[in-house]
């Protein structure tokens, strides 16, 4: 029984040197290792933060006081936010919030120190996009904060003294605070991101695998063509998941779609692209299709994390913001919700469309230039 024991035990200590082995010889296995966990530490306990800070905001003032100018200092104390643009156009004003580049705005009636002094009146209106998650309690969280108390006192109450809203918090394209309209546009990118590269990432792997790079080495395309042919079908698929999802989000969850359908299947069309050519260029590195899933799972998780799709964006460090406008999921976030929520058009969204656009053309090149027509 013990030689029994001891043969047993030999045979399993050899399985697993020989499984040691293999491993150490895959070195994208190998940094999947220790790589994973420590992107994982790094990006959950640096890069997301809940405490929001430097909130993109434009400022309205139609007072243009010296006491409107203390209250607009006392806002840039607290640090939430940062006063990107003045304006004195309302319509302006619904533009910048329509295109994306002002996530809060903040309006300052011509009528402010009269208001102060009445109490019976909010001094100050601050709108708040409610297509991003986390910003209407960050705003709830201004007008709950001390300021302007210096210059009125309430009027009493059962010999209590009651302190008067002074400011009013508005939530445009999401009145109701739903989480779901929030969620489900940014869940277009998310689950094209996630089927896009994953589907192309194996692409020119699992031709090796199969035996049929020699048929495509001896055809006359060129390398170019033979990957964007390769492409081609599953930009039909990624329409049809977008579709999918529309349909869905509209019935189930009463998602509203404020801008043009035609624009957001043009912006949708962009992010495929960007996406197929990201698995593509993931396909030339991987020698075998499990090395491509790997490398896949490698550039989703710091796409949903990084993007904006859960958390607030203006919340990450300064260095995680710039590492996510590398991905294309962020830019499509703000195309995506822009059209549908805020019904923004894709003019207004350009800066996104040129970020995705270059993305293209660099990780079409870069795979190009990588694949080789040759079977080693």
């Amino acid at each position: 029984m013990v030689a029994r024991l001891r043969a047993s035990f030999r045979r399993l200590r050899a399985v697993a040197v020989k499984e040691i082995r293999q491993l150490s010889r895959d070195r994208v296995t190998f940094g999947m290792i220790v790589g994973v966990p420590l992107m994982q530490m790094l990006l959950f306990g640096f890069a997301i933060n809940f405490d929001v800070r430097d909130i993109a905001t434009v400022v309205q003032d139609q007072a243009n006081t010296s006491m409107s100018r203390e209250f607009l200092a006392q806002l840039r104390a607290t640090q939430v936010i940062k006063v990107r643009y003045i304006t004195g156009s309302s319509a302006e004003l619904d533009r910048l919030m329509r295109e994306g580049r002002a996530s809060m705005a903040v309006v300052i009636p011509h009528d402010f120190e009269r208001r102060l002094q009445s109490q019976t009146r909010p001094v100050v209106q601050i709108l708040v996009d409610g297509s991003q998650p986390s910003l209407s309690g960050v705003a709830g969280g201004i007008a709950q904060m001390p300021m302007l108390a210096r210059h009125g006192e309430g009027p009493y109450a059962g010999g209590k003294r009651m302190a008067p809203r002074r400011i009013e918090i508005r939530t445009l394209y999401n009145p109701e605070k739903r989480t779901a309209v929030q969620i489900v546009p940014a869940l277009i990118g998310v689950i094209l991101s996630m089927t896009m590269v994953l589907f192309t990432s194996g692409a020119i792997v699992r031709e090796r695998e199969r035996g049929n790079l020699e048929l495509l080495i001896a055809t006359p395309l060129g390398r170019l063509e033979l990957m964007v042919g390769k492409l081609l079908p599953y930009v039909g698929i990624g329409l049809i998941q977008t579709t999918l999802i529309l349909v869905v989000g509209s019935a189930l969850f009463t998602v509203p779609v404020v801008g043009s359908l035609l624009h957001l299947y043009g912006a949708t069309l962009m992010f495929i692209a960007a996406s197929l050519g990201l698995g593509l260029f993931v396909s030339t590195l991987a020698q075998t299709q499990f090395q491509a899933f790997q490398l896949a799972f490698v550039t989703m998780l710091p796409s949903i994390l990084l993007s904006g799709f859960m958390f607030p964006f203006e919340g990450m460090p300064e260095v995680a913001q710039w590492i996510a406008q590398v991905l294309p999921l962020t830019h499509f976030n703000v195309m995506i919700r822009g059209i549908m929520l805020r019904g923004a058009d894709l003019p207004e969204v350009w800066p996104q469309l040129a970020k995705l656009g270059v993305f293209i053309v660099v990780m079409l090149a870069i795979a190009v230039a990588r694949f080789k027509k040759r079977l080693d």
